[in-house]
């Protein structure tokens, strides 16, 4: 399946810059050029079968039907 086939209107290039791997689940950071960091959290089987480690480009893809905010 390519990126295109995905219905996903938020798509953010960037490069892996941090990983968090736990037993189950790990911790991904994405920098975008514009130095925004997008996080995801994804089982760490799938950390290892994407390849992901730091200095990788990649494509954070977002589709989410609640973002919650707070005041500061």
């Amino acid at each position: 399946m390519s990126i295109a086939a995905v219905n996903v209107r938020n798509q953010f290039r960037g490069t892996v810059r941090e990983i968090i791997e736990g037993p189950v689940v790990s911790e991904v950071d994405v920098q975008t050029p514009s130095g925004l960091v997008v996080t995801s959290v994804i089982t760490t089987r799938s950390v290892k079968e994407l390849g992901l480690a730091p200095g990788r480009e990649v494509v954070a893809l977002v589709k989410s039907t609640e973002v919650s905010l707070a005041t500061l």
